[in-house]
């Protein structure tokens, strides 16, 4: 009824994000338990890294825009955007903080940002994006197999490199609503 009530603080929330990856990082065991909790903490991180990759890409554009407008008019140029520990991540009907270190949150923010930029490509970025996910699965959470980060673009890709399989798809969907 008034769950304004019960919001919780979003600095609380972040401190248990940490928490969490912390205590999956920190996990010895190889119980069904322990698997069951890197997988989750695995698909968190692959969503933080994809968004902190997006927030990347989208600040950049931002802030190059507010750049040549400072610059048009005379002005200090903005800082660089930066990125940030935490991300809020849709988990089933709710939304979560997820953390991870700041090397990584940096290291995708600023792949984003090249990306952006055009000073990487879509397939060396999925390359570059990929490894750090790698880092994390393995080095981080110990998983046996790394999570796929960047699902969107590779998607995009296959979908540019076969326009016709495509727009066959699309034609079968249709014809089956």
């Amino acid at each position: 009824m008034f769950t304004f009530f019960n919001r919780t603080n979003p600095e609380d929330e972040m401190k248990r994000a940490k928490a969490a990856f912390e205590k999956v990082a920190e996990l010895k065991s190889d119980s069904r338990e322990a698997r069951s909790a890197r997988m989750r903490m695995g698909l968190l991180c692959c969503a933080y890294l994809d968004k902190t990759f997006i927030a990347g890409a989208e600040q950049t554009a931002s802030w190059q825009d507010a750049t040549m407008m400072a610059l048009s008019q005379g002005k200090t140029p903005p800082e660089p955007p930066e990125a940030t520990t935490y991300q809020k991540i849709k988990s089933g009907e709710a939304e979560v903080y997820v953390y991870l270190p700041i090397d990584y949150s940096q290291e995708a923010f600023l792949l984003g940002a090249k990306y952006q930029k055009t000073e990487i490509s879509a397939e060396k970025a999925i390359e570059l994006m990929q490894a750090l996910a790698n880092q994390v699965s393995y080095y981080e959470l110990k998983l046996d197999e790394p999570f796929q980060v960047l699902r969107f673009l590779r998607d995009e890709i296959e979908a540019a490199q076969n326009p016709d399989e495509t727009a066959s798809e699309k034609a079968v969907q249709a014809n089956t609503n």
